[in-house]
């Protein structure tokens, strides 16, 4: 990948890239432009920004004003880099089953708060239940996923319960508060039992640790935070970093009732090594468990991207 910042009249005394990437972002003059080319590492597509360094010491962080392509993210846009080849999936543009929505509001006891939650009806059938889902909605356009796997006949009319977040960083960091609450009062309220489970990140943490106490009958768990010191030593700073240590080692030893279980995880993904060894652990629990390393890294659109086959595979084996 090869990117390119104009500058004939010489305002910027330095630009970067900033990415998830772990390259080194400096350009080099070239001309009256500033230049950069990175190895892609397998990637299909790249999010990132740019820092730009004036003449005075200032620094700003913008878009690429040369670069058309954007992705909409939880903490706004960036400019993405695409590699040749790239294709974003066919069924955002085929036919879809919209579905209706209602929103709930269920109290978590537990908690001491109410949970959002939006479902969405794509018929009397089984439930998805998914961490992040507003965001994953809204950002990776899960249910128009969902409404174009029932209307191609790939999956049976089915629900999803969207649950909204909340205060993420201690609901979704191995609180057993969370896992308690979500089996006692969230789950029961949403129907059937035995849903199938859907987190990315740390939201892919709190589903498998909501597993051990309320069996979901599948599990598709995306860049999961399953932190380990020895990698992920750089997230120290999060609020929860020892409960996210401690949970994510017990659910190596023993993570419940084993289950089907569908990983995806980008190929330049921090969180690679600690899901490449949550996979293997699951597999010695007898969890039925496979990692799909996918050509994006830590993004909603990434997420997107890896929903057809992994995730339809997953619901039609479970769902028959």
């Amino acid at each position: 990948m090869t990117f390119r910042v104009a500058d004939p009249d010489g305002r910027y005394a330095a630009v970067r890239l900033r990415s998830d990437l772990h390259v080194d972002g400096a350009f080099r003059r070239e001309g009256d432009a500033w230049v950069l080319a990175i190895d892609s590492d397998g990637l299909a597509r790249l999010e990132y920004q740019l820092e730009l360094e004036h003449a005075d010491g200032t620094v700003e962080t913008v878009l690429d004003p040369e670069n058309p392509e954007r992705a909409a993210g939880a903490f706004g846009e960036k400019s993405v880099m695409l590699a040749p080849g790239y294709e974003p999936p066919a069924w955002l543009d085929a036919p879809a089953l919209a579905g209706e929505t209602h929103d709930l509001a269920i109290r978590a006891r537990g908690l001491g708060a109410t949970m959002q939650v939006r479902l969405w009806d794509g018929g009397d059938g089984p439930l998805l239940v998914v961490h992040d889902g507003p965001e994953l909605d809204r950002l990776a356009s899960l249910t128009r996923y969902c409404g174009a796997m029932i209307a191609a006949g790939e999956l049976p009319p089915h629900r999803v319960a969207l649950l909204a977040p909340g205060s993420r960083d201690e609901w979704y960091s191995g609180s057993a508060r969370y896992a308690r609450a979500l089996a006692r009062d969230v789950l029961p309220a949403l129907g059937p039992a035995d849903p199938v489970g859907l987190g990315v990140s740390l939201g892919g943490l709190a589903m498998l640790h909501a597993h051990v106490r309320s069996p979901f009958a599948g599990l598709f768990l995306q860049s999961g935070s399953f932190f380990v010191l020895r990698h992920d030593a750089h997230e120290h700073t999060h609020p929860r970093f020892g409960r996210i240590i401690r949970v994510a080692r017990e659910l190596r030893r023993d993570a419940g009732i084993p289950e089907p279980v569908v990983m995806t995880c980008g190929v330049a993904e921090e969180n690679l090594a600690n899901n490449r060894l949550m996979a293997r652990a699951l597999a010695a629990q007898e969890f039925e468990v496979e990692l799909h390393e996918v050509p994006d890294m830590h993004n909603f659109t990434g997420w997107r991207d890896a929903l057809h086959p992994h995730l339809t595979r997953l619901l039609a084996r479970v769902w028959g």
